[in-house]
């Protein structure tokens, strides 16, 4: 490799870190610009706080596929919904007038009408109820019903309530 072309690496490499905001492609593109200036691999480890064999394999990496090498490869595992379906869920969900509104003007609602509709329009069943609580988290809906009226200002369901625990207490 001439001199020439490790200067244009070089400024490649300098040209893509400003622009990068990853640490660990970061670490990858200074341990390779720092070994292609010569550096010794020991003191790159130390300064970046990686091995030896971290600088050598991201060098190879970087020669067999420049700065897209560097790049982190896994990306997620890809969604049950695309980003319009996943819009039209969002319109769906804020169009339904029947769900109930709580103190703070948020509408209440079910799992089960959610999933129901997923099903139907989409043929989508999520793995884990949490999928359902993002949805709708994101379109500004409780699932949490919460009670109409303080059970605490009422005082013969506060006793009630006392002589539940306490026969509850009494069994043990």
């Amino acid at each position: 490799m001439t001199s020439q072309d490790r200067e244009k690496e070089i400024k490649e490499l300098d040209e893509w870190i400003k622009s990068n905001r990853d640490s660990r492609e970061l670490k990858r593109a200074l341990a390779v610009k720092l070994a292609l200036q010569g550096w010794a691999y020991r003191a790159i480890g130390k300064m970046l706080n990686v091995s030896q064999s971290f600088v050598s394999q991201w060098k190879k990496r970087f020669f067999e596929s420049g700065i897209e090498g560097l790049k982190l490869s896994y990306k997620g595992a890809k969604s049950y919904l695309t980003a319009q379906q996943k819009e039209e869920v969002m319109g769906w969900l804020k169009e339904q007038e029947y769900w109930d509104l709580d103190a703070r003007g948020l509408a209440n609602a079910t799992l089960s009408e959610l999933e129901c509709y997923l099903v139907e329009q989409y043929d989508v069943v999520f793995q884990s109820p949490t999928s359902y609580y993002k949805l709708l988290k994101e379109a500004r809906i409780s699932w949490q019903k919460a009670q109409k009226k303080n059970p605490r200002q009422d005082p013969e369901a506060v006793k009630e309530r006392l002589k539940e625990i306490k026969s509850i207490l009494a069994e043990l």
